[in-house]
């Protein structure tokens, strides 16, 4: 977590899991602080937007035409795929769009590692921010969001669906070393986790990373015009590395302090 600040504002910046193994331990010392005097908690998604996430997904996963999953993936790809479709079930992957399977995809490793998102830092933030009767405010969208996802060309898209299918044997553990990371505080095994993949794939990490980081920045700016303490609590990911908010708002002459 990170505080950036002038003489009447502080904006505390969480970095967030959205699932966690259940009883995961971390609303203490200077997170605990910052929850009891955050005057508002904003997200990437508010509770209303995140409660209609699904059926935005549904809108939009749905391919114009199916496509056998045989003739996206190469054999190594699809086998990788098809050990993880058994997991669970059929995904329904031959009528959507390569980023709506990757997603589905993403969602059953979380279950595979005994990840819940009811769990996740968000939801145990927003129970408490509703409970202490505190505005919860969002900063995208769920359309937003997931529109990143579906404008991303689509050789981009076919790239990271192949990547992730190709690395599924491996995803549990390295999401298990994620959330390890995340745990212990380590930002530069965090760094590496969360970012090696998607640096591998150029145009997705500028819309889904930086490209959000920057947006984030001047959001953090203009907040910062505003008197009160505010929690702000986005995937880790983003605040990490020398293109995450931190370091954005760094380069920009404000001072930015790492506190938990």
């Amino acid at each position: 977590m990170w505080l950036v600040s002038d003489d009447d504002t502080q904006i505390y910046m969480l970095g967030a899991m959205h699932a966690l193994p259940r009883g995961t331990d971390w609303e203490r010392g200077k997170v605990a602080d910052a929850i009891a005097t955050a005057d508002e908690l904003v997200m990437e998604l508010s509770p209303d937007e995140l409660a209609g996430a699904g059926a935005v997904f549904q809108s939009l996963a749905p391919r114009t035409a199916p496509l056998a999953m045989e003739k996206r993936l190469p054999p190594q790809a699809l086998a990788g795929y098809r050990a993880l479709e058994a997991r669970g079930g059929d995904f329904g992957g031959d009528t959507l769009d390569d980023w709506a399977v990757m997603v589905l995809m993403g969602q059953r490793v979380a279950q595979s590692a005994e990840l819940d998102s009811s769990d996740g830092v968000e939801t145990r933030l927003t129970e408490q921010f509703k409970d202490a009767r505190k505005p919860i405010r969002g900063l995208e969208t769920a359309r937003e969001q997931l529109m990143l996802f579906e404008t991303l060309d689509p050789a981009t898209q076919r790239t990271l669906l192949t990547r992730a299918a190709e690395n599924s044997g491996n995803a549990v553990k390295d999401v298990g070393a994620l959330t390890a990371a995340w745990g212990r505080g380590d930002v530069a095994a965090l760094e590496k986790v969360i970012n090696e993949d998607v640096d591998a794939v150029p145009a997705a990490r500028k819309a889904i990373i930086t490209d959000r980081n920057r947006r984030w920045t001047a959001w953090v700016h203009q907040r910062l015009e505003q008197p009160g303490t505010v929690l702000m609590a986005v995937g880790a990911g983003h605040l990490v590395g020398p293109a995450g908010v931190p370091a954005m708002l760094e380069a920009e002459g404000l001072e930015v302090r790492r506190v938990q």
